[in-house]
């Protein structure tokens, strides 16, 4: 047995059904085929994008390489050595720059081999950009292939090991040979590959040379 309604309230019903039918079948305007592309804190796209407006043009480090534990970030920080101090943790590869107020900014460093690791206390005797480089006897006796045709020095730029910036570090009134300074491998962040110094991104090593006077003092734990 078939159910008939009356002539007015099948109007009604179809007027009502019509446009929950049509809602059923529109577009609701996302596009599904898009990518999705991860968000990227705005702040952090600035502190790694390429630099201009320096001697030598600095390139961006590439977001989709870049580790979150390497970025330069402030973070609550005990210690008993005052602000503007330097201390390098190669065990877990950060350097902070001690600040007010038990804060401190943290860089994600590369840090030496094992045998060729600094530790103590020592200073900054002085600064460079665009710092000069020539590799100790040591290193041109452990890689001649590489560093011998060095022997006489590099000139700053952007295939210099040294990077953008250098801080060379003194003990008791002597050269250590010891640096912090940039690289243009900063792959090798949060790594153990270099001959005993500290490296950092570029762009954070430019950011820690603009925070720190010569004689600042840095402990390597």
């Amino acid at each position: 047995m078939s159910l008939s309604l009356p002539p007015l309230l099948r109007r009604m019903t179809f007027a009502v059904l019509l446009p929950l039918a049509l809602a059923a079948c529109a577009s609701t305007g996302r596009d599904f085929s898009a990518p999705l592309t991860p968000a990227v804190d705005p702040q952090v796209a600035r502190h790694y994008a390429a630099i201009e407006t320096e001697k030598f043009p600095v390139p961006a480090v590439p977001l989709d390489k870049l580790k979150q534990r390497n970025i330069r970030t402030q973070v609550d920080y005990s210690t008993d050595q005052p602000p503007g101090t330097i201390i390098v943790d190669p065990h877990d590869r950060y350097l902070y720059l001690v600040q007010e107020g038990g804060k401190a900014m943290r860089y994600g460093v590369g840090v030496g081999k094992a045998g060729l690791e600094f530790s103590g206390t020592a200073n900054v005797q002085y600064k460079r950009q665009w710092p000069r480089w020539t590799p100790t006897q040591d290193m041109i006796a452990r890689s001649p292939e590489i560093n011998q045709q060095w022997a006489g020095g590099m000139e700053g730029g952007p295939e210099n090991p040294l990077g953008a910036r250098a801080l060379y570090l003194f003990q008791g009134g002597k050269d250590t040979l010891y640096r912090i300074h940039g690289t243009n491998q900063p792959w090798s962040i949060g790594e153990a590959v270099s001959s005993g110094c500290i490296r950092m991104m570029n762009q954070d090593v430019i950011d820690l040379y603009g925070r720190v006077p010569d004689g600042s003092k840095v402990v390597v734990l």
